[in-house]
């Protein structure tokens, strides 16, 4: 009888990478993440803190459940959201705030399913970790710029790099580039936190360098060419809040009173004669073209002052439920010109017109207080004298799309009307590093001008110049060079975005083969082991 030698136990071999943190540890890192990316953008503008926010939540989500993933990915959009958009609960109240915010951080909780879902695989190709971050981010934001009821673009990656040089990247592959920069710049950090010393972890580093300080290098709009003087109003408003509107008259006054007093400058010498004028949005909330009163003081202004004025005004209609937003150009002794009227084609849900207006309701008291704001049709290209404008209004700055059709449609200056009344100087901030990123992204020089600030001229390198202060009133004056030829950003327009889409969708799809694939292997050697 031969004795069979006993068969020793198969044990699988451990997996490559490195085991999940403890829930004790991912916890506390994914609150610093949100914290990070917070305080990366406007009014704190510690631009360094993207990517380390952005490795922090990778590093938490490592190997992790995708229930676990969604989990921290959520808490950390928590953090980012609810301060960030503290703004909104002045207008609003506590609980829209709380519903806009909660929505925002779910995104951020998708994005810790998916890096949770992807990293096992990526354990092997550790060198892929800062592309696919990359792709994730930027597909994460352009979901949430578009979903639900047009999107909300707040807190993107991008917009916290206003003072870093990947700002510069905008110019290339817009505001998606900077993202995949920033996210990518986390990714080499997160791999060098698993990284021993060696050649992988001197690529890490160079890699960082390049999406991080090569890119100030990189050549933006020229801003050499012929000029024009153009001047910003901010008439400021009696009191801050939604009673503003209480007050039409008294800053339809303002702004009059702003550009007679700039008018006597401008006769003393002490002031540039403008050749045009921009007063912001709701500069005047009576409608001008219904209301010879308004009228009469918007002619005056303009007549005094020799230039045409775009005027921030809402427009009635045959509806009394419904108004129109809109950016008026009014010349000296010809009055408006119904031509060259810009309609605000992108209104704020839940703020300028109300969706499911019966449950809305059920959530605040204020929801009456919202009126239909009607969309308007075509972009806002306002053509004058020698200078064609791109007009936006408040918060289109944030939607990629809008703004380029202005620069498409052959706008040589981008201009912001704004109001930021309802809200305070930490929101005007994070508008005007948008203002920032879009004057780079089309090498346009760009203003933005708001009732009571934030308000100022930046450059096409994203210079900031003559920025006005919060809840005061101010007149700003400045040669404007007037933009040419079109950055590679405004020509490629949407398809560097989608392209990182297609590739986060494959990446996505890969995972779920790759692993029904090792889990069919797992199944078959544990059939074999138990026929033996």
């Amino acid at each position: 009888m031969t004795l069979q030698p006993p068969v020793a136990p198969q044990v699988s071999a451990p997996a490559p990478g490195p085991a999940p943190l403890r829930l004790t540890y991912a916890l506390p890192l994914a609150l610093l993440a949100g914290a990070a990316l917070l305080v990366a953008l406007p009014p704190y503008n510690l631009w360094w803190l993207s990517p380390v926010g952005v490795a922090l939540l990778a590093v938490a989500t490592h190997r992790r459940r995708l229930r676990a993933g969604l989990g921290l990915g959520f808490l950390a959009g928590v953090v980012l959201f609810f301060p960030l958009l503290n703004w909104t609960s002045f207008a609003a109240g506590w609980l829209p705030w709380a519903l806009l915010a909660t929505a925002e951080a779910a995104y951020v909780g998708l994005t810790g399913l998916a890096t949770a879902w992807l990293s096992p695989l990526l354990d092997r190709r550790r060198a892929l970790w800062p592309l696919v971050l990359g792709l994730l981010w930027v597909t994460q934001e352009a979901a949430r710029d578009r979903f639900p009821f047009g999107g909300f673009p707040w807190g993107r990656l991008a917009f916290s790099q206003g003072d870093a040089p990947a700002l510069r990247l905008a110019a290339y592959g817009g505001a998606p580039l900077v993202t995949f920069a920033v996210a990518a710049a986390g990714g080499c950090l997160a791999a060098l936190v698993w990284q021993r010393p060696s050649r992988s972890a001197l690529g890490y580093l160079a890699a960082l360098a390049a999406v991080v300080v090569a890119p100030a290098a990189l050549p933006v709009g020229d801003s050499s060419g012929p000029t024009k003087v153009v001047a910003i109003v901010q008439g400021n408003v009696p009191r801050l809040g939604l009673d503003f509107n209480s007050q039409r008259r008294a800053v339809l006054d303002n702004h009059v009173n702003a550009t007679l007093r700039l008018a006597t400058e401008v006769k003393s010498g002490a002031q540039k004669q403008p050749d045009l004028v921009i007063w912001p949005e709701n500069s005047s909330d009576i409608d001008p073209l219904q209301n010879q009163d308004a009228a009469q003081e918007i002619a005056y202004a303009a007549d005094t002052i020799g230039a045409p004025i775009l005027v921030g005004a809402v427009l009635r209609t045959d509806n009394p439920a419904d108004i129109k937003n809109a950016g008026i150009l009014w010349n000296p002794v010809t009055g408006p010109d119904l031509t060259q009227t810009y309609v605000k084609q992108h209104p704020v849900p839940f703020a300028e017109y109300m969706p499911l207006r019966s449950i809305a309701k059920l959530v605040s008291d204020k929801v009456d207080l919202v009126k239909n704001m009607l969309a308007g049709d075509h972009t806002g290209v306002i053509r004058t004298a020698g200078l064609t404008l791109g007009d936006v209004i408040c918060f289109e700055v944030a939607y990629d799309g809008i703004v380029r059709d202005t620069v498409t449609g052959g706008a040589q200056i981008l201009t912001v009307q704004t109001n930021n009344a309802t809200f305070n100087a930490a929101e005007a901030e994070q508008q005007l590093a948008m203002v920032r990123l879009r004057a780079v992204e089309h090498g346009r020089a760009a203003l933005m001008a708001s009732t009571v600030g934030v308000s100022g001229f930046v450059g096409t390198a994203g210079d900031v110049h003559d920025e006005s202060g919060f809840n005061e009133a101010s007149v700003m004056v400045r040669a404007m060079p007037l933009g040419g030829s079109r950055t590679l950003a405004t020509r490629l327009g949407v398809w560097p975005e989608m392209a990182a889409v297609a590739l986060t969708v494959a990446a996505l799809a890969g995972a779920l083969v790759l692993r029904r694939k090792r889990r069919t292997s797992r199944s078959n050697g544990d059939v074999k082991a138990e026929t033996r």
